[in-house]
């Protein structure tokens, strides 16, 4: 006899599908909160550093490298070519103005002097033989003068008697026409003769001032000539350090090349290089300071260079009063440059915080001091060592300055 079994319930029956749906059901229950619900992560307090936001005073400066220069340096360049016959000075020697560096030799420079002096001495024999010929030439014309002058006061002389004895009726009118004629002639010719001794002696000095002019400007050229022997002697054309010399003995040195430098040691300068994004905000005249075993020494901008170089320019700085017991040439200091007065702002200090959130938002401590929070927040201005905040956080707050790179992005932070 068959026996009826009983019908199982729906709910038994469906067993293995109502566990795979409250399954699929609770982890689509987990996914959503994980989705909308805040992130969150227990982070240990002695791994980050947290910061405090206060209101103090905000100048906004550049923190750069300066390097330390000479205030000038000077080119040494040959005035005359020859050949390197002595060293004199060393380089790093300090030298004064006029000191012997070096001694160049040139034989053709000498020789070219020798044949000017040659020159000049044939010149001077040619302006002394004209001048001879001219004082000849006046007392020729002197003496013709003085003759002309004699023969017409014996013509006048006669001239008188033969009117005498032609009023006696001893000489015939026609003798005394003829004496007339004779003394007419004979004074003119003399005032001809003196119009040529006048003409003569002008003539004179204007040749003789020629001459002058002529033998000065012979002698200055045998001067100079002279004189160049004088810049075979390389000398130091101001007081400084010799800092470099690039010549070795017996080197050929052309007229005008450069042999070493001098450096002015009496100032320094300091030379810094900026990023471009400072180069509508850095003047002559902007204030700066080093610091050198916890003095600050006081700088200006004295020159700002407007090339830019590998998106980098260069500006010189000038001490105000006081430099750096230890100051040497190409030591290096940290130069703050500012480039706004000190003012009032709400600040926070600097952290790699900027780096993972590019100043749009931070991690900010709540109250009780056990967990961090994501804000949202709008940084202004900067310096090496703060930010200047706008918008986002208060006086007071304390917020996660560093550790960003071992977070991630979450909402929410627990400290143990």
């Amino acid at each position: 006899m068959d026996i009826q079994l009983k019908k199982k319930p729906w709910y038994v029956r469906h067993l293995s599908y109502i566990i795979t749906g409250v399954a699929i059901l609770a982890l689509i229950v987990y996914v959503l909160r994980l989705a909308f619900s805040p992130r969150h992560l227990n982070i240990d307090d002695n791994d980050y550093t947290i910061g405090e936001v206060t209101e103090a005073p905000f100048m906004e400066y550049v923190d750069v490298e300066g390097i330390i220069h000479p205030i000038r340096t000077i080119q040494i360049n040959a005035m005359e070519s020859g050949f390197v016959e002595r060293i004199v000075a060393e380089e790093g020697e300090m030298l004064n103005a006029g000191d012997t560096i070096l001694i160049l030799s040139n034989p053709e420079l000498l020789r070219t002097i020798e044949d000017e002096q040659i020159e000049w001495q044939n010149r001077q024999r040619d302006y002394q033989e004209q001048e001879i010929a001219m004082e000849q030439r006046s007392i020729t014309l002197r003496q013709q003068v003085l003759d002309a002058q004699h023969q017409i006061s014996s013509l006048d002389k006669s001239l008188k008697q033969s009117r005498e004895e032609y009023q006696m009726g001893i000489k015939s009118k026609a003798e005394l026409d003829v004496l007339d004629e004779d003394y007419d002639y004979q004074r003119k010719k003399a005032q001809l003769q003196l119009q040529s001794l006048q003409h003569d002696s002008v003539a004179n000095l204007i040749k003789r001032d020629m001459i002058r002019a002529n033998r000065e400007a012979s002698s200055r050229k045998l001067d100079r000539s002279t004189k160049r022997t004088e810049n075979l002697i390389v000398r130091a054309p101001i007081s400084g350090q010799l800092s470099s010399l690039n010549v070795s003995l017996g080197q050929p040195v052309g007229t005008g090349a450069s042999v070493g430098e001098i450096k002015v040691l009496t100032e320094y300068k300091v030379d810094v290089s900026l990023s471009e994004y400072y180069i509508d905000r850095i003047t002559t005249g902007l204030p700066a300071n080093i610091s050198y075993q916890e003095t600050k020494y006081p700088l200006r901008i004295s020159r700002v260079y407007p090339e830019v170089k590998e998106r980098n320019f260069s500006c010189d700085l000038l001490f105000n009063a006081d430099k750096p017991s230890n100051i040497r040439l190409g030591k290096s200091y940290r130069v703050q440059i500012e480039l706004a007065r000190p003012e009032k702002a709400i600040v926070i200090p600097r952290g790699n915080f900027y780096q993972a959130t590019s100043g749009r938002w931070i991690y900010c401590l709540s109250s009780d001091g056990k967990t961090l929070r994501k804000v949202d927040i709008e940084l202004g201005r900067q310096n090496p060592k703060q930010f200047e905040v706008i918008s986002g956080l208060k006086s007071g707050d304390k917020v996660l300055l560093s550790g960003y790179d071992k977070i991630g992005d979450v909402d929410e932070m627990t400290i143990n």
